[in-house]
């Protein structure tokens, strides 16, 4: 199996640790594959490979740090880019040209949009399309809330998940239509104080319009990367750490956990071993194994990624690389 791996300065190839050229020192954000070329999410823009991640060019969307690029259903050439301050682009062309999506900051509430104490405002983190509408699509904004539409960005509405506007990353669920999770924080852009017990996992049901928490069985319950996996039963795969901080440097380490549900967020079980139950290391990225369904990929702060099986197996792809901020594995 070959991945990919994202991180705070570069992209390397996974199996040799071999450093991406193009990119340079960069932070990367996210990483995708759509058609026959990756796209990369940078402090500086949107990237693009030709051959699977070996080497990346610049292709635009100078307005800030991307972090996240999205290719619409069933339209590969098709692909979204959210930035931070909190902007959104599209490209028909498959990344030659962009154009900004101007009626996204005409969404209610957009004014008040932004990450506390931050001078570099909001940030629109997540993007996730309805399988089932090639016209419906949601974003999420750090601090802001689901950002959604049902026209192709013609018209926008906001939903907060039960008050939450700390949305960090959101998933559409592959075959049951309406279903969406959120991960999310304790943000606020608002003047009611901070609630550390809000932030986690969410469901909707009904495309967003309503809200449920998960995280009541879950502890510690501070999340932000998450994965679906597109394969039955449809794995739902979260880190969770104690706090927005927590660190391998905190006395004790980031005491963070993996869990899993095979129903929909109704359950959870931890998919940690001995060395991992916590682990020390915050763990920053996951996504699906690409070689067998519900095994999942993990990234950590410390620049390692893990192969996780179903029952708690952790396997060491790599090491010594720098923070781990993404993974795209290529089958």
């Amino acid at each position: 199996m070959d991945f990919i791996v994202a991180t705070s300065a570069g992209i390397f190839q996974g199996s040799s640790g071999t450093a991406s050229a193009g990119v340079g020192s960069r932070g990367v954000r996210h990483l995708v594959r759509a058609g026959d070329y990756l796209f990369a999410g940078a402090q500086d823009g949107v990237y693009r490979s030709a051959d699977a991640g070996y080497s990346w060019t610049p292709m635009g969307v100078k307005a800030g740090e991307v972090w996240n690029v999205a290719a619409a259903p069933n339209d590969s050439r098709t692909l979204y880019a959210s930035t931070q301050p909190a902007h959104l682009f599209v490209t028909h062309d498959s990344g030659d040209s962009w154009t900004e999506i101007e009626s996204f900051l005409t969404a209610p509430g957009a004014d008040k949009w932004c990450v506390p104490n931050s001078p570099l405002g909001a940030r629109a983190l997540a993007l996730a399309f309805d399988p089932f509408s090639a016209s419906r699509f949601w974003v999420g904004v750090e601090v802001g809330g689901v950002v959604a539409t049902d026209d192709g960005g013609t018209q926008w509405s906001v939903t907060q998940p039960c008050g939450n506007a700390d949305v960090h990353v959101l998933a559409a669920h592959p075959q049951r239509a309406g279903v969406l999770f959120a991960t999310t924080g304790y943000g606020r852009n608002d003047d009611a104080p901070m609630e550390p017990r809000m932030a986690g996992p969410y469901r909707s049901d009904d495309g967003g319009l309503t809200w449920h928490y998960l995280g009541d069985n879950m502890h510690p319950h501070y999340t932000r990367a998450m994965c679906v996996d597109p394969r039955p039963p449809y794995v739902l795969t979260i880190p969770a750490m104690p706090d927005v901080r927590s660190s391998v440097k905190d006395p004790g380490g980031a005491q963070a956990m993996l869990y899993r549900s095979d129903d929909d967020g109704a359950t959870w079980r931890s998919l940690g071993d001995a060395e991992h139950s916590p682990s020390a290391a915050r763990l920053t990225a996951v996504t699906p194994d690409p070689e067998q369904a519900g095994w999942v990929l993990v990234g950590t702060e410390t620049g390692e990624v893990w192969r996780v099986s179903p029952d708690a197996r952790w396997t060491q792809l790599s090491h010594d690389l720098p923070a781990v901020q993404a993974l795209l594995a290529i089958a």
